[in-house]
């Protein structure tokens, strides 16, 4: 939510810097994302006081001026010199100026765009000046170049400006407001917690609110067929209305937030909404059939033609504001377009309602909208505002828009608000807290937010303590007995207070957070947490892969859906992956789950290519995501399980004196990967090439124990590494972590003897077809070669001269060992 503050003062003076403002909400509870000042940019500009102005030796209409500027802007402890041409500057007076180094956006000579100008120190006509003492208009305060700004102020010299006169500006705060908070949602409500946290006064408007009935009962007639879905529905009616733009002072208050402006009607209606939190809805009157409002639940196949002319087909069941005849708006989320305000209204039917969050919610989602009323009817407004918000609105209509509003108002309140009643144990919230803080002071701090706390005799509140305990308001027969507290009346626009411990969270976040003192002990659980074993070895390889060089990478694990469905390809995961998409994507870039974590690999290798870097050795270890038809997985149809990504691009080894540099390559990735399987205890795997290139991959190498599929290793595609815009060739491995730990053996270090006796090798070079890998060779070689084999070595690849065209001999290194002395014969058999 955009928050203004201007708009903020109309209900409280926080008497703070935007800055301490923000750290105050944000320790509220309500934390602020971002802070952005409007208006002109005096950074750098300072009071000065003029101490002396003499002619300038060398110009008419010039003034040397001594300016002291505060001990941190002087020249060595000496005010300093500046040249000003204006006529009124004079010994004596406070003074803008605009230091050396500041920017300036100053108008242009011709009338045009300002243009931003860089305060230097110069020589104007032989004089030395440094820094400018600014008109009004150079500083963007208004139109004023006859003179330069004379302040009225006691503020001390080096005082920024900022502090001593109020700009024209406006400074935003985007607050990120929990679900929890729907009270916060609106600028009346943060002025509540702001006026609660500095001790300020909150002053709400001056609302004026009609009895129900009247002559708009007897034009308008309301039927809540869905008493559910609205429990409360207010209408009140502005005749004879003129629809223009709104006032400049509207315009930019909504502009402030990031709403246009549309017209003084319907601009009213998004103000009130800002305001209170309230949201409405403004209907054309000569559109409404009937001179009826109709809410219902929506049937089968029916559609609505929203405000921005798309037609909806509405699931079953959504909540309608209908006339005697059709739909005219999607209930909480949007109006139709067929009784939208125009130019030709006269007429305005006002709608303050209260809809069923969840409802709502259901309906937004389903139809993929999302609107600022949306927002704050799911969340949960205030089920007593609505005559109070459309008195508000009707009011500001009339006056802006030149109707006259007619007396009474329509109220069809099928459910009366039962206020939440919370007993208070204070000693019980000091527990919680851990602070000392007095019964005084917790009531003084609810009554601030709205809150009304009743003190009683002990004995009626150890009767309503017993009841609140009956209803399972306590937890415990004895707490009943022992309440010496407080009865806490939650006000209705905070619907997330229900518990003690709800009412002690709001004491705890008023009286602050920062302030709770640390314990000097704290209890620690007799029997310590255990880890998962897979999670374990997974922290342990993150641990082993930073201490080679590699470094960890943290990316979405949301993407858009064409990448997901690229990235799934079975030549990476290994099987047929069906990607999962989310059902109601917030944009279009995280639509779907990732199936691997190759893509974000690709995307952190090219980011860091194009800054620059040359050697970079990633890893990442996160969920991946597919559809399955397994009925025993967690959550039926869709499978979700650990990854380890790893990879490898450009140089593994830089150039040096006395050898040249070598650029990585599967081996390298391959060499990690085993290293990483061994350090976890993986007993031998089988490795499998695919040297058939695919969309993903040049070719890939497969690792299997038994019936697990381990890891995948590959040289990625020359079309990835062109999409991608890579500088170097891409070597990637994803392992299986989840597969990994079922077969992991890693336990705790043994130790093997070294043996006496010597090993004997032998060297075995087999000629094969020259496109035949030799991993299958070696492992061959590994299962058939009996006990005594210790160890295979591929040390030859030769080509060429006495060996037949489409051959090539690979010549292996084995050796043999025993805890004995090997003889010939055993050697030779094995």
């Amino acid at each position: 939510m955009l928050l203004s503050l201007n708009w903020l003062r109309d209900y409280t003076d926080p008497g703070l810097a935007p800055a301490a403002l923000a750290d105050l909400l944000t320790m509220a509870g309500l934390e602020v994302d971002g802070v952005e000042t409007t208006g002109p940019d005096l950074d750098g500009v300072i009071v000065g006081h003029v101490l002396s102005a003499e002619q300038h030796p060398n110009a008419d209409r010039l003034r040397v001026c001594r300016v002291d500027l505060g001990p941190e802007h002087n020249l060595e402890g000496e005010p300093v010199q500046i040249v000003c041409g204006a006529p009124n500057v004079a010994a004596g007076q406070k003074v803008p100026v605009a230091t050396v180094g500041t920017v300036l956006m100053l108008p242009a000579r011709d009338g045009g765009d300002r243009q931003p100008v860089t305060i230097k120190k110069g020589k104007i006509r032989g004089e030395v000046s440094r820094g400018m003492i600014c008109a009004e208009d150079e500083l963007g305060l208004g139109d004023d170049h006859d003179g330069i700004l004379v302040l009225e102020t006691d503020a001390a010299p080096g005082t920024p400006l900022t502090e001593v006169i109020e700009t024209p500006g406006d400074v935003i705060y985007d607050i990120a407001i929990t679900p929890n908070r729907p009270d916060a949602t609106s600028h009346l409500g943060i002025a509540r917690d702001v006026a609660a946290l500095t001790d300020g006064v909150l002053t709400l408007p001056d609302v004026d609110v009609p009895q129900a009935g009247g002559k708009t009962a007897e034009r308008i007639s309301v039927e809540i067929e869905d008493e559910g879905g609205c429990p409360r529905y207010v209408a009140m009616l502005i005749e004879g209305v003129t629809v223009a733009p709104s006032p400049a002072w509207l315009a930019e208050r909504l502009s402030a937030i990031g709403v246009r402006p549309i017209n003084n009607v319907v601009d009213v209606t998004n103000y009130v909404l800002h305001e209170m939190g309230q949201p409405l809805h403004a209907f054309d009157l000569a559109e409404i059939a009937g001179d009826k409002i109709v809410v219902r639940a929506s049937e089968k196949g029916e559609t609505v033609t929203t405000l921005d002319d798309v037609e909806r087909k509405l699931p079953e069941g959504t909540l309608l504001i209908c006339d005697a005849e059709k739909p005219v708006a999607v209930a909480g989320v949007m109006g139709g377009a067929n009784s939208e305000v125009g130019n030709s209204t006269t007429d305005v039917l006002l709608e303050s309602a209260y809809f069923d969050p969840a409802r709502i919610r259901s309906a937004s989602k389903a139809l993929s909208l999302q609107t600022d009323a949306s927002y704050r009817f799911e969340r949960g407004i205030d089920p007593t505002a609505q005559a109070r918000a459309a008195s508000r609105a009707a009011t500001m209509i009339a006056e802006l828009a030149g109707g006259a509003v007619v007396g009474g108002l329509v109220d069809a309140h099928p459910r009366a608000h039962e206020p939440t009643v919370v007993t208070l144990r204070p000693e019980r919230a000091r527990a919680l807290i851990g602070a000392e803080i007095s019964d005084d002071e917790m009531v003084s701090l609810l009554t601030a937010i709205g809150f009304e706390v009743e003190r009683g005799e002990t004995n009626a509140l150890e009767a309503f303590a017993a009841e609140a305990f009956a209803s399972g308001n306590l937890s415990d027969a004895s707490d009943a007995a022992e309440v010496a507290g407080l009865r806490v009346t939650v006000p209705p626009f905070r619907p997330d207070v229900e518990r003690e411990v709800d009412v002690i969270e709001e004491i705890a976040r008023l009286w602050g957070y920062d302030r709770v003192p640390t314990p000097r002990t704290a209890p620690v659980a007799l029997v310590p947490g255990t880890d998962d074993p897979g999670e374990t070895l997974l922290a342990h390889t993150r641990r082993q892969l930073s201490a080679l060089g590699f470094r960890e990478l943290f990316t979405n694990s949301l993407v858009p859906s064409a990448t997901a469905e690229r990235y799934a390809g079975e030549d990476w995961t290994g099987r047929e992956t069906r990607v999962v998409e989310t059902l109601n994507p917030i944009s279009q870039e995280i639509a779907a789950m990732r199936p691997s974590l190759l893509h974000g690999l690709v995307n952190a290798v090219a980011y860091n290519q194009k800054r620059g870097a040359v050697a970079l050795r990633v890893f990442e270890s996160g969920h991946v995501y597919a559809r399955s038809a397994d009925a025993s997985q967690p959550v039926e149809g869709f499978e979700e399980h650990t990854a380890l990504g790893i990879a490898i691009s450009g140089t593994v080894q830089p150039q040096t004196w006395d050898s040249p540099s070598r650029e990585a390559d599967i081996f390298d990735l391959k060499g990690v990967v085993e290293a990483i399987l061994r350090e976890a205890g993986v007993g031998r795997f089988k490795e499998t090439p695919r040297p058939t290139p695919t969309d993903l991959t040049a070719y890939v190498i497969e690792l299997h124990l038994g019936k697990h599929r381990l890891a995948v290793l590959a040289r990625v595609s020359e079309a990835v590494v062109k999409d991608a815009d890579l500088s170097a060739p891409l070597y990637a491995a994803e392992i299986d972590w989840d597969a990994v730990a079922r077969v992991a053996k890693k336990g705790l270090p043994r130790y093997q003897r070294i043996s006496r006796f010597p090993t004997v090798d032998r060297d075995l070079a087999l000629v094969v077809d020259a496109r035949t890998p030799v991993g299958p060779l070696a492992e061959t070689i590994r299962q058939r070669g009996g006990g005594l084999l210790q160890d295979v070595r591929l040390f030859d690849l030769y080509e060429g001269e006495r060996i037949p065209a489409g051959k090539k001999s690979a010549a292996f290194a084995l050796t043999f060992g025993a805890d004995r002395t090997l003889r010939d014969k055993d050697v030779d058999k094995a």
